[in-house]
């Protein structure tokens, strides 16, 4: 069933994302500040972290974030492991989701929505099943439906299956349900890691 748009899609949604975006970006500016100059002090340059991700149709752009994580690399000039490079700093940022504050920035160009299923990985394109592709007929989210119902704790393929839904249900009504949940989530810190990674693995494909 290909996505079509309602009234609140067509004519509400983008424009409320720019104001919102705009406002938390002038409130946040502050606390932003604070994380630039801790992340450049203990962390290093670059600051920001930018990384290519499909957005709406698949259109590549990119995404911008504080950096989390280290360049530590072993003898032989490797980067380590991401939970050796994911200190307890970053760890902070990733569970309190202070990294993603640069993000605002993509919803402000239109490249993202303030809710929409996350942006991953460019390599997972050819990955996702007819079904998952569906993920990426609306621009991706700042937080999501998958991001309030489990986060990173849940597999992949429910992750998958929340952000169709959502695609299929985008009301002015249900973005502030996520809105709201999305803020008690990152209060309890809910579903920052997978069972078996700092993370989550990644996505390899459902097998059919």
């Amino acid at each position: 069933m290909k996505h079509k748009k309602g009234f609140y899609e067509k004519y509400i949604k983008l424009p409320q994302d720019v104001v919102l975006a705009t406002l938390a970006l002038i409130v946040l500016s502050p606390v932003m500040l604070v994380v630039a100059i801790l992340v450049r002090t203990k962390l290093g340059s670059p600051v920001l972290f930018k990384q290519e991700r499909p957005g709406l149709n698949g259109k590549i752009f990119k995404l911008y974030k504080f950096r989390s994580m280290s360049d530590a690399k072993d003898e032989n000039g490797n980067l380590l492991p991401d939970e050796e490079r994911l200190g307890k700093f970053g760890k902070t940022l990733r569970s309190t989701s202070l990294d993603e504050l640069p993000s605002l920035l993509n919803i402000i160009k239109g490249e993202m929505s303030i809710v929409g299923p996350r942006p991953l990985l460019v390599r997972y394109l050819p990955r996702y099943n007819e079904h998952q592709a569906r993920r990426h007929e609306v621009r991706p989210g700042f937080t999501g439906h998958a991001q309030v119902n489990g986060r990173n704790s849940i597999s992949w393929e429910d992750k998958f299956n929340y952000d169709v839904e959502y695609v299929d249900n985008i009301t002015f009504i249900n973005d502030w349900k996520i809105i709201f949940k999305t803020v008690l989530v990152v209060l309890k810190r809910d579903g920052i890691s997978s069972e078996t990674s700092v993370t989550m693995e990644e996505f390899m494909g459902t097998k059919e």
